[in-house]
């Protein structure tokens, strides 16, 4: 990498920053601007890798510039904060070879417009490694209404959860079991330099401890292989849908859910409904890179307004991959930290309620509906499910087994960083 290049990364990176830490921004909205900018894969895997570990430590380097500084910058010096803190992220957690690190983070006060201030970056970057960043509260990046839901709902598992979310997250993987097995895929990996753990729970998954691009797994671009965290890869084996049956993916995008689902049985009468037109399209393009884009029907359509879309047929199993918190993958979206109200919970629980019982007419007696989330907060998960049982006749739980995660008694709970796996929530209910 040029200095030119190292320093355009780091400017890269502290604009990312700059706009999800003090303007609000999506972290996954702005990485889908900067990183195609980035010519190099290596580069935007760099720029990825700085954007994380500083969101993940921002409150401390916060603590480190308040101890350093008299007067640490403000809300006018955004950009320069964030670079001090891609800074510190590179020196601090990701120990990236100091004097490049240093000289590349220093270079891009330049290419934003701050060059005036390039000794200052210095000296606080060299502070930093001669002294260390201090230690801080792993509780201090979390909401405080947040940290009281946890402690409500888990108490014995708080500190595991923040320190589990602090953590990269590892590369899950899915082979396409029309196309290969996750054994060849495994040795295919491996043959390209790439080491690769199968996981007995998660029949069709590959996990690999250092992610790489997508670009570089072999089989990638011929569908032979999707990125799907395992818990998410759970939802088919949770759902289980009888050989041929007819299935409503009632919030299907981005597509991951219901591709696995066909893969597994091309025979499948699948409809992939999602409320937004161009989501759907994502929906559409993954389904077509696997092989089974002719299988499924793809409609844009509210699935809280069952009357324009379903024609009266029942379908034999429903998949409510549920809007919820996504406090089950702080680990791999940290800016939910950050840009998550109390006031946000009450609403997804209103439209959680709202769903189920808007689907529940459309499943066929004797079928399944399983309910998912991504969410750790009970008042989501089974508290959710344990209203929607009251309020249902005919509606009973089906108990899932230990592969699904802690019984929670009206679902089964998995925590982030077991197995490897994000956090997430299953209930898997029958229509008697």
């Amino acid at each position: 990498m040029s200095a030119a290049a190292g320093a355009g990364v780091r400017a890269a990176a502290a604009r990312t920053l700059d706009a999800v830490l003090h303007h609000g921004r999506s972290l996954k909205a702005e990485l889908a601007v900067r990183l195609p900018a980035l010519g190099d894969p290596r580069d935007r895997a760099l720029l990825e890798a700085i954007v994380f570990a500083a969101l993940r430590a921002h409150a401390r380097y916060a603590q480190a510039l308040a101890q350093w500084m008299p007067k640490p910058p403000g809300r006018r010096d955004g950009e320069l904060r964030a670079l001090l803190y891609a800074g510190f992220a590179q020196v601090d957690a990701l120990r990236l070879p100091p004097h490049a690190a240093v000289a590349a983070t220093v270079d891009a006060a330049r290419e934003l417009g701050r060059a005036h201030q390039k000794g200052l970056v210095n000296a606080l970057l060299r502070r930093a490694l001669r002294d260390g960043v201090p230690p801080g509260d792993p509780l201090q990046d979390w909401p405080a209404w947040l940290l009281g839901a946890l402690r409500e709902d888990w108490p014995d598992r708080l500190d595991a959860i923040v320190a589990a979310s602090a953590q990269p997250a590892p590369m899950w993987l899915r082979a396409n079991r029309r196309l290969s097995r996750p054994s060849i895929m495994r040795e295919t990996l491996q043959a390209a330099g790439i080491a690769a753990a199968t996981f007995d729970a998660c029949p069709d998954a590959l996990r690999l401890d250092t992610a790489v691009p997508v670009a570089m797994l072999p089989g990638f671009e011929d569908g032979l292989l999707s990125v799907q965290d395992g818990s998410a890869q759970l939802v088919a084996d949770a759902l289980a849908p009888a050989g041929g049956a007819s299935v409503l993916d009632a919030c299907a995008a981005p597509g991951g859910k219901a591709a696995h689902l066909l893969e597994r049985d091309p025979a499948l009468r699948l409809l992939a409904l999602d409320v937004d037109a161009r989501r759907l399209e994502r929906v559409h393009e993954i389904l077509q890179r696997v092989g089974v884009g002719a299988q499924a029907k793809l409609r844009a359509a509210d699935a809280l307004l069952p009357a324009t879309w379903w024609d009266g047929t029942p379908f034999d199993a429903i998949l409510l991959d549920a809007p919820c918190s996504a406090t089950g993958v702080v680990r791999r979206h940290p800016d939910i930290l950050l840009h998550r109200r109390a006031s946000d919970l009450a609403a997804l629980v209103d439209v959680q309620a709202r769903l189920l019982d808007a689907l529940w007419p459309a499943l066929a007696r004797g079928g399944v509906l399983l309910y998912a989330t991504c969410s750790i907060l009970r008042r989501e998960n089974d508290a959710q499910v344990a209203a929607f049982l009251a309020r249902t006749p005919g509606a009973r739980l089906q108990p899932l087994d230990a592969r699904f995660g802690h019984d929670t008694g009206h679902g089964s709970q998995r925590f982030p960083g077991e197995d490897g796996m994000d956090g997430f929530f299953y209930a898997r209910l029958v229509k008697s």
